[in-house]
């Protein structure tokens, strides 16, 4: 399939460009326009493709808005995925105002399919405007590499802020997958964007009311991980990269890491346990030390809550000292966009395992789905340090007036008596320490324990998340 489609003299893609694809079914497909849609495989999967593309570089009519409400809405009803390739400059101004309209009828269906059935968006080429803002309604984003999207433009951006940006600059695929967060991939062509839809897919179910289906696995559940201990320094500020950690514990060691250049202070990536599909969230101790600010604060409460909404299991890796502190976060709003991964956490009914490797202190550690958040199982290596604080930190708040010798003599003894996961076993806030050999086993265990784990939803017309 080609990155524009093809017009026809009947409608605006060509029967080799429409989005049905060979063997699929398309759906009005004689409406004409720059929307095009229908039922196809992809990657094994039955799934809604759109096209927006064609014919005035895209521009969206009322009629476009139409079938774009018309595709979601049946995507929603036929319980399958919904996939929109999109490349459009916006409503078509020669419609006037009733191009808008049709934009916003589509934007509410897009709305209600939102944790019904899975909504992926591959942007093709120049999206700008009304299409670009759906970006912000998918599920999953994924940018090929010369494509770029924006809602106001260079030259607005120009008249009205005096700085002359690129259109690649101010929204091309690499800024997306850096700086906004928007992009949760990018390729190089159609024909990856397509393999990575693809897989994808296989780590989702085709709609909220079913699980994914498994995977076939001939790694043994019950393998070894010493490797994964090993990767963990001796010194407590010791920096390493958490996605070693991760391959060792999941299936055939592959990971697929959305975001993975956004927020790089926190790893979110889809994998495999026992051959099932799984969500995995992790403190990166490589940047920022694992702490958490804005940026990785908003990327785990928005994948934990699409992990919770289609039914994929979370697993947590916990190694982190805290909250990043600053002035500028402070103002920016660090609690209330701290309180999103709290908040996703704390309303999942999907199993849920965190598993502690090394530091967990504060507020930090009981965001990061700790045992009093709800999860279902919570591990500990031995190596695990729960406190409200490290010692440093502890011993100069409650010694202020100590000597340096002393103050080392209050560190040790502070470290001794408390920051090890076995007071916290105590306590009930972990329940088993294990070594770092049978993480991956005890993960498996669990998880085929939790499969049958059901939970009943309060009667509410919805929550408030915080934003």
């Amino acid at each position: 399939m080609s990155n524009t489609a093809a017009t026809s003299t009947d409608g605006g893609h060509s029967e080799s460009s429409h989005p049905a694809g060979p063997g699929g079914l398309a759906l009005r497909s004689r409406t004409g326009g720059s929307v095009a849609f229908g039922v196809r495989d992809l990657g094994g999967r039955r799934v809604l493709a759109v096209e927006i593309a064609g014919e005035n570089r895209g521009a969206l009519r009322p009629a476009d808005g139409e079938n774009l409400a018309i595709a979601a809405r049946t995507a929603r009803d036929k319980r399958i995925p919904l996939v929109c390739f999109v490349a459009s400059s916006g409503a078509a101004i020669e419609e006037g105002v009733g191009a808008v309209h049709g934009w916003g009828t589509a934007a509410r269906e897009f709305v209600a399919n939102s944790g019904i059935v899975p909504t992926i968006f591959c942007v093709t080429g120049p999206t700008v405007s009304g299409p670009a803002l759906l970006l912000g309604l998918a599920d999953l984003v994924v940018m090929v590499d010369d494509s770029y999207a924006f809602v106001s433009g260079p030259a607005m951006v120009r008249q009205f802020t005096g700085e002359d940006l690129s259109n690649e600059g101010l929204g091309g695929s690499s800024m997306h997958a850096g700086t906004s967060g928007v992009a949760h991939f990018t390729v190089t062509d159609r024909a990856e964007a397509d393999d990575l839809i693809a897989e994808l897919l296989g780590y989702l179910p085709d709609h909220a009311d079913v699980a994914p289906s498994g995977w076939p696995c001939s790694d043994p559940t019950d393998r070894s991980t010493p490797e994964a201990g090993e990767l963990i320094p001796d010194t407590p500020t010791g920096s390493y990269d958490i996605r070693d950690v991760l391959a060792t514990v999941v299936d055939d060691g592959h990971i697929l890491e959305p975001r993975s250049g956004w927020a790089t202070n926190l790893v979110t990536a889809f994998a495999t346990i026992g051959g099932r599909p799984v969500g995995l969230v992790a403190n990166q101790p490589q940047s920022m030390a694992g702490t958490l600010d804005i940026p990785a604060s908003q990327k785990g409460g928005r994948f934990v809550a699409f992990c919770d909404a289609f039914n994929l299991p979370l697993v947590t890796f916990v190694d982190t000292s805290g909250f990043y502190p600053g002035k500028d976060l402070e103002w920016r709003g660090m609690i209330r966009y701290g309180a999103q991964m709290a908040f996703a956490y704390a309303r999942a009914t999907v199993p849920r395992v965190c598993v502690t490797l090394r530091k967990s202190y504060g507020g930090a550690y009981i965001v990061m789905d700790s045992r009093y958040m709800g999860n279902d199982l919570m591990l500990a290596w031995p190596s695990a340090e729960i406190a409200v604080m490290g010692a440093k930190g502890a011993v100069e708040i409650l010694h202020r007036k100590a000597t340096e010798d002393e103050r080392s003599d209050l560190v040790a003894a502070y470290e001794d008596r408390l920051l090890n996961p076995y007071i916290a076993a105590e306590r009930g806030s972990v329940d088993r320490v294990i070594e770092p050999a049978d993480t991956r086993a005890e993960l498996a265990a669990a998880l085929d324990v939790l499969s049958g784990k059901r939970e009943r939803l309060p009667r509410r017309r919805h929550d408030n998340t915080p934003l």
